[in-house]
């Protein structure tokens, strides 16, 4: 193994209390509203994307540890954006018979709706004070919407993240076996989902000095990864660290070894290209007219999975483009994302590629 190499690219110098209101079924834009008798949305708010003015962030939650650390991260989001929250519950209706010829026996819909409504807004007020989150600038102008909706959590959480700057959730809710490290909720709104989404692994802690590392191979999904890393170390005041991996191949014989290229050559091209790419995200911040953080260049030997998630031990935020250039294009999700997302050390970002029938990344 051949230590890495670091090189640094200096960058140019350069109200009252939360209000918490339920979704209605159609609105136009974000409005104030009040707590009032229980409201059902559209198919799990699925109207989100429409008549919405402003950014927005939605979180998932279903009660567990781990979606009550989503929900602070998703507040803390939204105030670094000036955005919206909608934090959306789910819940699954079905019949059962009592017995051999007994009716069908259907819960009662709107009970099961306002219990859900209940317990999610207790959890937001619970959150909110939360001392820790007292000092986030901007948090108490934050406007937060509860949205309840029947169905599966997973299919909830993407029709209600539809046109979203962001979806927050959980590494595991409750429906989690410990041994798997993202619940199937979360892999599938990682693999799925139109807007980058944040995976929250809150048994890591919070480093609030650490890098944001984003992992590097020159592709589509990398470069919208890179683009999503400035942007979240320059609102959090930390460095990017830009992770490129390569692996040296063992050849059979030495005509094989001889004709290929030097590990030498292979780590200075990487580099250089890596460079080139961190170069044109740092023009096109400059031509917006928007910050640009330190960055610093690492080209390491390895594995991207392994490399990656090593490096998370120390970062503030893991970022992975959702496919890199090594993966079938007909995976929504790939292997290195997956990995890290489910393995990492600390939260992940996981950035999908702009087109492909997805929105512009706006993490």
């Amino acid at each position: 193994m051949v230590p890495d190499r670091r090189t640094e690219c200096p960058a140019p110098a350069g109200r009252p209390g939360p209000r918490v209101g339920r979704a209605p079924g159609r609105r136009a834009g974000r409005r104030r509203v009040q707590v009032s008798g229980p409201e059902q949305p559209g198919a799990a708010g699925g109207r989100a994307a429409e008549g919405r003015r402003g950014p927005w962030v939605t979180v998932g939650v279903d009660g567990s540890p781990e979606s009550r650390a989503a929900l602070a991260h998703a507040l803390v989001a939204a105030a670094g954006r000036r955005a919206g929250l909608d934090v959306v519950s789910a819940f699954v209706v079905g019949g059962f018979y009592a017995g051999a010829g007994a009716p069908l026996v259907v819960p009662d819909v709107a009970a099961i709706r306002e219990d859900v409504d209940a317990r999610a807004r207790s959890l937001v007020q619970e959150v909110l004070s939360d001392p820790a989150l007292a000092g986030v600038p901007g948090i108490r102008d934050v406007e937060v919407r509860v949205v309840v909706a029947p169905g599966p959590a997973a299919q909830v959480l993407l029709d209600a993240s539809a046109g979203a700057d962001l979806l927050v959730v959980g590494s595991r809710g409750r429906g989690g076996v410990r041994s798997v490290l993202l619940g199937s909720v979360g892999l599938h709104c990682a693999t799925h989902a139109g807007c980058p989404v944040l995976v929250v692994h809150p048994e890591a802690g919070e480093r609030p000095d650490g890098p944001v590392v984003v992992g590097f191979d020159g592709s589509d999904g990398a470069r919208a990864a890179l683009s999503a890393a400035l942007e979240e170390a320059t609102r959090a005041g930390t460095d990017v660290e830009v992770v490129a991996v390569y692996s040296v191949v063992d050849y059979w014989t030495d005509l094989e070894r001889d004709a290929a290229p030097s590990e030498e050559a292979i780590r200075a091209d990487l580099e250089e290209r890596t460079r080139a790419a961190v170069a044109v995200a740092v023009a096109d911040r400059e031509a917006a007219g928007a910050a640009v953080p330190r960055i610093d260049v690492s080209v390491v030997d390895g594995a991207s999975r392994e490399v990656l998630v090593e490096r998370s031990r120390t970062a503030r935020l893991l970022v992975v483009g959702s496919r890199g250039r090594g993966t079938v294009r007909g995976l929504l999700l790939g292997s290195v994302a997956l990995h890290c997302a489910m393995h990492a050390h600390g939260d992940v970002l996981v950035v999908h590629p702009v087109g492909e029938g997805r929105p512009t990344v706006r993490a």
